[in-house]
């Protein structure tokens, strides 16, 4: 069965309990992001690798791009089956409330203290939260620190958005962010994102250096302004439903690959960061780096709202600022 003529055609229907029904399980990963955005090399890297040990048994295959469907969509598509992977990462708060830690801004102080979350808070705390809710995150993989750019102004100070159209994701944590910073936030899909820059329907958006080059977002936008105001993790998730279907052999494989890649993905991240700048400084870019202390200063509210909206809020927060030795 071709599964993406299938796809094309809307008449999926995957055999995922058949087992033997089928030579080889297709194991279909869907992904919002674009393939050259670090979040598409590490799925694709992901599948290369998970294929090598798989053999005969299945293989994985990577729809970038939002071919299959906006982040929502792939989401629901994992619970009725039609889908075994995809790869949230800012709309995981409307799954679960806890993963609004990753909302806070400035919480993540460097990809050394995002690996000691991933050991402990992660399988702890974020794994079951999700499984509540019929997922299961099997790794955190980078997505990165967000940066602004917009067409208006550099950004130095949270007083520099007021009333700009900034896009956010379809996070209604990220929506509060901007509205405390001043600006206008404009939730939509990444895929859109470009399209509205250039006929001006939003000013700006935030993003990693990852995907505002993978997207060519410097073509339609002026200024980046450094700010890091949020460490932003990618999730390869599947459904328990579908996943459970799986040959516990599969599933081993595709769990420990996920792992795998993690580190992988934090290392590309690192690396990549510096040439990414130079690219788009070379673009045309006009760069400045944002005024860490009065961004920070702007963020308190934040913190409250999730202390006090999320079940053990605070607690969670103190565990996560606890790993790296300090404070915000």
């Amino acid at each position: 069965m071709n599964l993406k003529h299938a796809f094309v055609g809307a008449t999926l229907t995957l055999g995922l309990a058949a087992g033997p029904a089928l030579a080889q399980e297709e194991i279909i990963f869907g992904i919002s992001a674009t393939p050259n955005s670090l979040q598409g090399q590490t799925a694709h890297e992901f599948a290369r690798r998970a294929n090598a040990k798989l053999g005969d048994a299945a293989v994985v295959k990577v729809f970038d791009s939002s071919q299959l469907g906006k982040d929502k969509d792939m989401l629901q598509k994992l619970k009725i089956g039609t889908m075994h992977m995809t790869l949230p990462s800012s709309i995981m708060p409307e799954i679960a409330p806890e993963y609004a830690i990753f909302d806070l801004p400035f919480l993540v102080a460097d990809r050394d203290h995002l690996a000691k979350i991933d050991t402990t808070f992660f399988k702890d705390v974020l794994v079951p939260a999700a499984e509540s809710a019929g997922y299961r995150p099997l790794a955190v993989w980078e997505n990165g620190f967000r940066h602004i750019t917009n067409n208006v102004r550099p950004i130095d100070t949270p007083a520099d958005l007021d009333g700009l159209k900034i896009r956010t994701p379809n996070s209604s944590w990220r929506v509060a962010m901007f509205k405390e910073y001043g600006a206008n936030p404009t939730p939509m899909s990444f895929s859109e994102v470009f399209v509205s820059l250039q006929t001006g329907v939003i000013d700006g958006q935030e993003n990693p250096l990852t995907n505002i080059a993978g997207a060519k977002l410097q073509e339609v936008q002026k200024y980046l302004s450094l700010s890091g105001h949020v460490y932003s993790p990618a999730y390869p998730t599947v459904g328990t439903a579908v996943f459970d279907k799986l040959d516990p052999e599969i599933q081993q494989v595709l769990m420990e690959t996920a792992q795998e890649m993690a580190l992988w993905a934090r290392d590309q991240g690192a690396s990549a960061e510096g040439e990414l700048l130079e690219t788009l400084k070379a673009d045309g870019m006009e760069v400045n780096t944002a005024n860490r202390a009065a961004f920070v200063e702007a963020s308190a509210p934040l913190y409250e709202k999730f202390a006090s909206e999320v079940d053990g809020g605070q607690e969670m927060i103190d565990n996560v600022l606890s790993m790296a030795g300090g404070g915000s």
